[in-house]
Protein backbone atom coordinates (compact mmCIF):
# COMPACT_ATOMS: atom_id res chain seq x y z
CA UNK A 1 0.00 0.00 0.00
CA UNK A 2 1.35 3.39 -1.02
CA UNK A 3 1.78 5.85 1.85
CA UNK A 4 0.19 9.25 1.43
CA UNK A 5 1.96 12.58 1.94
CA UNK A 6 0.12 13.06 5.23
CA UNK A 7 1.39 9.77 6.65
CA UNK A 8 4.94 10.52 5.54
CA UNK A 9 4.67 14.00 7.03
CA UNK A 10 3.53 12.67 10.42
CA UNK A 11 6.29 10.06 10.55
CA UNK A 12 8.89 12.60 9.48
CA UNK A 13 7.64 15.03 12.12
CA UNK A 14 8.01 12.35 14.79
CA UNK A 15 11.59 11.67 13.73
CA UNK A 16 12.34 15.40 13.62
CA UNK A 17 11.10 16.06 17.15
CA UNK A 18 11.90 12.81 18.95
CA UNK A 19 15.42 12.41 17.66
CA UNK A 20 16.10 16.07 18.23
CA UNK A 21 15.79 15.29 21.93
CA UNK A 22 18.35 12.48 21.83
CA UNK A 23 21.36 14.68 22.57
CA UNK A 24 19.87 15.92 25.82
CA UNK A 25 18.63 12.51 26.97
CA UNK A 26 21.90 10.73 26.13
CA UNK A 27 23.89 13.39 27.96
CA UNK A 28 21.78 12.94 31.09
CA UNK A 29 22.36 9.17 31.01
CA UNK A 30 26.08 9.03 30.21
CA UNK A 31 26.79 11.64 32.86
CA UNK A 32 25.93 8.89 35.35
CA UNK A 33 26.88 5.60 33.66
CA UNK A 34 29.29 4.41 30.91
CA UNK A 35 28.01 4.89 27.34
CA UNK A 36 28.33 1.46 25.72
CA UNK A 37 26.65 -0.60 28.42
CA UNK A 38 24.02 2.10 28.93
CA UNK A 39 23.11 2.24 25.24
CA UNK A 40 23.26 -1.56 25.02
CA UNK A 41 20.79 -1.84 27.89
CA UNK A 42 18.61 0.80 26.26
CA UNK A 43 18.34 -1.14 23.00
CA UNK A 44 17.83 -4.52 24.68
CA UNK A 45 15.00 -3.22 26.85
CA UNK A 46 13.41 -1.58 23.81
CA UNK A 47 13.69 -4.84 21.85
CA UNK A 48 11.97 -6.80 24.61
CA UNK A 49 9.14 -4.27 24.92
CA UNK A 50 8.57 -3.89 21.18
CA UNK A 51 8.91 -7.63 20.60
CA UNK A 52 6.39 -8.33 23.34
CA UNK A 53 3.92 -5.98 21.72
CA UNK A 54 4.36 -7.59 18.29
CA UNK A 55 4.01 -11.09 19.78
CA UNK A 56 0.83 -10.07 21.63
CA UNK A 57 -0.77 -8.52 18.55
CA UNK A 58 0.45 -10.81 15.76
CA UNK A 59 1.72 -14.00 17.31
CA UNK A 60 5.08 -15.73 17.35
CA UNK A 61 4.93 -16.66 13.67
CA UNK A 62 5.53 -13.05 12.70
CA UNK A 63 9.12 -13.41 13.95
CA UNK A 64 10.03 -16.16 11.49
CA UNK A 65 12.76 -15.02 9.11
CA UNK A 66 14.54 -16.45 6.11
CA UNK A 67 18.31 -16.76 6.09
CA UNK A 68 18.65 -13.63 3.96
CA UNK A 69 16.37 -11.68 6.26
CA UNK A 70 18.45 -12.72 9.27
CA UNK A 71 21.55 -11.40 7.54
CA UNK A 72 19.64 -8.23 6.67
CA UNK A 73 18.52 -7.41 10.21
CA UNK A 74 22.04 -8.07 11.51
CA UNK A 75 23.54 -5.74 8.92
CA UNK A 76 21.00 -2.99 9.54
CA UNK A 77 21.19 -3.38 13.31
CA UNK A 78 24.95 -2.87 13.15
CA UNK A 79 24.95 0.00 10.65
CA UNK A 80 22.00 2.01 11.94
CA UNK A 81 21.96 1.37 15.67
CA UNK A 82 25.10 -0.27 17.06
CA UNK A 83 27.57 1.89 15.11
CA UNK A 84 25.44 4.62 13.59
CA UNK A 85 23.64 5.45 16.83
CA UNK A 86 25.56 3.85 19.65
CA UNK A 87 28.89 5.45 18.79
CA UNK A 88 27.45 8.95 19.14
CA UNK A 89 27.33 8.46 22.90
CA UNK A 90 30.93 7.23 22.82
CA UNK A 91 31.97 10.30 20.85
CA UNK A 92 30.34 12.56 23.42
CA UNK A 93 32.08 10.59 26.15
CA UNK A 94 35.40 11.39 24.44
CA UNK A 95 34.89 15.12 24.67
CA UNK A 96 32.68 16.09 21.73
CA UNK A 97 30.16 18.67 22.88
CA UNK A 98 26.48 18.32 22.05
CA UNK A 99 26.78 21.08 19.46
CA UNK A 100 29.83 19.49 17.87
CA UNK A 101 28.05 16.15 17.81
CA UNK A 102 25.09 17.76 16.06
CA UNK A 103 27.33 19.23 13.37
CA UNK A 104 29.21 15.98 12.75
CA UNK A 105 26.09 13.81 12.68
CA UNK A 106 24.52 16.26 10.24
CA UNK A 107 27.10 15.19 7.66
CA UNK A 108 24.81 12.19 7.00
CA UNK A 109 22.98 13.74 4.02
CA UNK A 110 26.34 14.59 2.47
CA UNK A 111 27.47 10.96 2.79
CA UNK A 112 24.17 9.78 1.29
CA UNK A 113 24.53 12.19 -1.63
CA UNK A 114 28.05 10.87 -2.26
CA UNK A 115 26.88 7.25 -2.05
CA UNK A 116 24.02 7.91 -4.46
CA UNK A 117 26.32 9.70 -6.89
CA UNK A 118 28.91 6.92 -6.75
CA UNK A 119 26.20 4.36 -7.56
CA UNK A 120 25.03 6.32 -10.59
CA UNK A 121 21.88 7.56 -8.86
CA UNK A 122 22.85 11.23 -8.81
CA UNK A 123 20.41 13.32 -6.75
CA UNK A 124 18.67 16.29 -8.43
CA UNK A 125 20.84 19.39 -8.53
CA UNK A 126 18.33 21.24 -6.38
CA UNK A 127 18.55 18.46 -3.81
CA UNK A 128 22.35 18.70 -3.77
CA UNK A 129 22.02 22.44 -3.30
CA UNK A 130 19.68 21.80 -0.38
CA UNK A 131 22.23 19.46 1.21
CA UNK A 132 24.95 22.11 1.02
CA UNK A 133 22.63 24.88 2.21
CA UNK A 134 21.51 22.75 5.15
CA UNK A 135 25.05 21.98 6.18
CA UNK A 136 25.93 25.66 5.93
CA UNK A 137 22.96 26.57 8.08
CA UNK A 138 24.03 24.07 10.68
CA UNK A 139 27.53 25.55 10.69
CA UNK A 140 25.99 28.95 11.43
CA UNK A 141 23.76 27.44 14.08
CA UNK A 142 26.49 25.54 15.89
CA UNK A 143 29.61 27.63 15.40
CA UNK A 144 27.70 30.85 15.93
CA UNK A 145 27.64 30.16 19.64
CA UNK A 146 24.16 28.76 19.96
CA UNK A 147 24.98 25.16 20.70
CA UNK A 148 27.94 25.23 23.00
CA UNK A 149 30.64 23.97 20.66
CA UNK A 150 34.04 23.77 22.26
CA UNK A 151 37.32 22.32 21.03
CA UNK A 152 36.70 19.06 19.19
CA UNK A 153 39.13 16.24 20.12
CA UNK A 154 40.46 14.19 17.22
CA UNK A 155 39.38 10.83 18.65
CA UNK A 156 35.87 12.02 19.37
CA UNK A 157 35.56 13.57 15.92
CA UNK A 158 36.73 10.35 14.28
CA UNK A 159 34.20 8.31 16.24
CA UNK A 160 31.38 10.67 15.30
CA UNK A 161 32.29 10.64 11.60
CA UNK A 162 32.38 6.83 11.55
CA UNK A 163 29.00 6.88 13.24
CA UNK A 164 27.54 9.32 10.69
CA UNK A 165 28.93 7.35 7.74
CA UNK A 166 27.58 4.02 8.99
CA UNK A 167 24.18 5.54 9.64
CA UNK A 168 24.18 6.98 6.11
CA UNK A 169 25.31 3.68 4.61
CA UNK A 170 22.59 1.78 6.44
CA UNK A 171 19.92 4.27 5.37
CA UNK A 172 21.09 4.18 1.76
CA UNK A 173 21.24 0.39 1.40
CA UNK A 174 18.03 -0.23 3.36
CA UNK A 175 15.75 -0.62 0.29
CA UNK A 176 18.21 -3.13 -1.19
CA UNK A 177 18.47 -5.35 1.90
CA UNK A 178 16.00 -8.23 2.45
CA UNK A 179 14.13 -7.47 5.67
CA UNK A 180 10.85 -8.57 7.25
CA UNK A 181 7.79 -7.07 5.59
CA UNK A 182 6.56 -5.87 8.98
CA UNK A 183 8.70 -2.86 10.00
CA UNK A 184 8.01 -3.50 13.70
CA UNK A 185 9.42 -7.02 13.44
CA UNK A 186 12.47 -5.67 11.64
CA UNK A 187 12.91 -2.94 14.24
CA UNK A 188 12.71 -5.50 17.07
CA UNK A 189 15.47 -7.63 15.61
CA UNK A 190 17.66 -4.62 14.83
CA UNK A 191 17.27 -3.26 18.36
CA UNK A 192 18.24 -6.67 19.75
CA UNK A 193 21.32 -6.88 17.51
CA UNK A 194 22.44 -3.40 18.57
CA UNK A 195 21.78 -4.09 22.23
CA UNK A 196 23.81 -7.30 22.29
CA UNK A 197 26.64 -5.71 20.29
CA UNK A 198 26.98 -2.61 22.46
CA UNK A 199 26.54 -4.44 25.76
CA UNK A 200 29.18 -6.97 24.74
CA UNK A 201 31.54 -4.20 23.63
CA UNK A 202 31.06 -2.45 26.95
CA UNK A 203 31.79 -5.59 28.96
CA UNK A 204 34.83 -6.50 26.84
CA UNK A 205 36.24 -2.98 27.15
CA UNK A 206 35.90 -3.17 30.92
CA UNK A 207 33.16 -0.60 31.38
CA UNK A 208 31.70 -0.88 34.87
CA UNK A 209 27.97 -1.50 34.82
CA UNK A 210 26.27 0.74 37.36
CA UNK A 211 22.47 0.56 37.38
CA UNK A 212 22.23 3.04 40.25
CA UNK A 213 20.99 6.09 38.39
CA UNK A 214 19.30 9.13 39.81
CA UNK A 215 15.63 9.76 39.20
CA UNK A 216 16.61 12.10 36.39
CA UNK A 217 18.91 9.47 34.89
CA UNK A 218 16.23 6.77 34.98
CA UNK A 219 13.73 9.18 33.48
CA UNK A 220 16.11 9.92 30.62
CA UNK A 221 16.74 6.18 30.12
CA UNK A 222 13.01 5.44 30.05
CA UNK A 223 12.54 8.20 27.48
CA UNK A 224 15.35 6.79 25.32
CA UNK A 225 13.85 3.30 25.48
CA UNK A 226 10.17 4.03 24.87
CA UNK A 227 10.00 7.25 22.91
CA UNK A 228 13.31 7.36 21.05
CA UNK A 229 14.13 3.70 20.43
CA UNK A 230 10.63 2.28 19.96
CA UNK A 231 8.51 5.12 18.59
CA UNK A 232 11.26 7.07 16.85
CA UNK A 233 13.10 4.12 15.31
CA UNK A 234 9.88 2.43 14.21
CA UNK A 235 8.84 5.64 12.46
CA UNK A 236 12.27 5.86 10.83
CA UNK A 237 12.26 2.29 9.53
CA UNK A 238 8.75 2.86 8.16
CA UNK A 239 9.95 6.01 6.39
CA UNK A 240 12.83 4.15 4.77
CA UNK A 241 10.23 1.88 3.17
CA UNK A 242 7.91 4.64 1.97
CA UNK A 243 9.90 7.83 1.32
CA UNK A 244 13.04 8.79 -0.66
CA UNK A 245 16.15 8.44 1.45
CA UNK A 246 17.18 12.04 0.69
CA UNK A 247 13.92 13.26 2.24
CA UNK A 248 14.28 10.98 5.26
CA UNK A 249 17.86 12.14 5.81
CA UNK A 250 16.73 15.74 6.31
CA UNK A 251 16.21 14.80 9.96
CA UNK A 252 19.97 15.23 10.39
CA UNK A 253 19.52 18.97 9.87
CA UNK A 254 16.32 19.46 11.83
CA UNK A 255 17.32 17.40 14.87
CA UNK A 256 20.09 19.81 15.96
CA UNK A 257 17.66 22.73 15.72
CA UNK A 258 15.29 20.88 18.04
CA UNK A 259 18.24 20.05 20.30
CA UNK A 260 19.19 23.71 20.61
CA UNK A 261 15.60 24.72 21.38
CA UNK A 262 15.37 22.02 24.05
CA UNK A 263 18.64 23.24 25.50
CA UNK A 264 17.15 26.71 25.77
CA UNK A 265 13.99 25.44 27.46
CA UNK A 266 15.41 22.71 29.72
CA UNK A 267 18.96 23.90 30.38
CA UNK A 268 18.24 27.62 29.93
CA UNK A 269 20.86 28.02 27.22
CA UNK A 270 20.66 31.37 25.39
CA UNK A 271 18.99 31.55 21.97
CA UNK A 272 21.27 33.78 19.92
CA UNK A 273 20.90 35.42 16.52
CA UNK A 274 22.97 32.55 15.11
CA UNK A 275 20.31 30.12 16.30
CA UNK A 276 17.56 32.04 14.54
CA UNK A 277 19.49 32.57 11.30
CA UNK A 278 20.93 29.06 11.18
CA UNK A 279 17.58 27.51 12.01
CA UNK A 280 15.92 29.46 9.20
CA UNK A 281 18.55 28.31 6.72
CA UNK A 282 18.04 24.70 7.82
CA UNK A 283 14.30 24.96 7.20
CA UNK A 284 15.02 26.37 3.73
CA UNK A 285 17.33 23.43 3.01
CA UNK A 286 14.65 20.93 3.98
CA UNK A 287 12.19 22.64 1.64
CA UNK A 288 14.74 22.46 -1.20
CA UNK A 289 15.50 18.76 -0.68
CA UNK A 290 11.89 17.66 -0.33
CA UNK A 291 10.78 19.83 -3.24
CA UNK A 292 13.51 18.45 -5.49
CA UNK A 293 12.57 14.85 -4.69
CA UNK A 294 8.88 15.52 -5.26
CA UNK A 295 9.60 16.97 -8.69
CA UNK A 296 11.88 14.05 -9.54
CA UNK A 297 9.23 11.52 -8.53
CA UNK A 298 6.58 13.31 -10.59
CA UNK A 299 8.87 13.16 -13.63
CA UNK A 300 9.50 9.45 -13.05
CA UNK A 301 5.76 8.80 -12.88
CA UNK A 302 5.01 10.77 -16.03
CA UNK A 303 2.94 8.70 -18.50
CA UNK A 304 4.99 10.05 -21.40
CA UNK A 305 8.52 8.78 -21.96
CA UNK A 306 11.49 10.83 -23.02
CA UNK A 307 10.98 9.88 -26.67
CA UNK A 308 7.22 10.33 -26.54
CA UNK A 309 6.42 6.69 -25.77
CA UNK A 310 3.93 5.78 -23.09
CA UNK A 311 5.49 4.00 -20.14
CA UNK A 312 4.07 2.07 -17.24
CA UNK A 313 6.05 2.23 -13.98
CA UNK A 314 6.41 -1.18 -12.39
CA UNK A 315 8.39 -0.22 -9.31
CA UNK A 316 8.17 2.96 -7.29
CA UNK A 317 10.40 2.16 -4.37
CA UNK A 318 12.16 5.18 -2.83
CA UNK A 319 15.42 4.30 -4.55
CA UNK A 320 15.67 6.96 -7.24
CA UNK A 321 16.35 6.21 -10.92
CA UNK A 322 19.15 3.70 -10.31
CA UNK A 323 17.05 1.67 -7.90
CA UNK A 324 14.17 1.53 -10.33
CA UNK A 325 16.50 0.52 -13.15
CA UNK A 326 17.89 -2.32 -11.04
CA UNK A 327 14.37 -3.48 -10.26
CA UNK A 328 13.23 -3.47 -13.84
CA UNK A 329 12.69 0.24 -14.43
CA UNK A 330 9.79 1.09 -16.71
CA UNK A 331 8.30 -0.93 -19.51
CA UNK A 332 7.32 0.74 -22.80
CA UNK A 333 3.83 -0.26 -23.85
CA UNK A 334 3.33 1.85 -26.94
CA UNK A 335 5.28 3.89 -29.42
CA UNK A 336 3.82 6.91 -31.08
Amino acid sequence: MRAGPGQIGVALGLVYVIWGSVYLAVRLVIDETPPLTAMGARFLIAAVLLGGYVWWRRGFRSFRLSGRQIAGVILMGLCLLAIGNGLTSLGQQHGVSSGGAALLVASAPLWIALLRTASGDRPPWLGLLGVLVGFGGLVVLVLGGGAGVGPLPALGVGVMLVSAFCWSLGSWIRPRVPLPADPLVGATYQLAVAGVTLATAGLVSGEPFDPHLSVRGWGAMAYLVVVVSIVGFSAYTWLLQHAPVSVVSTHAYVNPVVAVLLGAVVLHEPVTAAVLVGGGVVVLAVVLVIGAEQRARRRNRSPVGRNGGDVTPVDDRPLGPAGRAAAGGVQPVAER
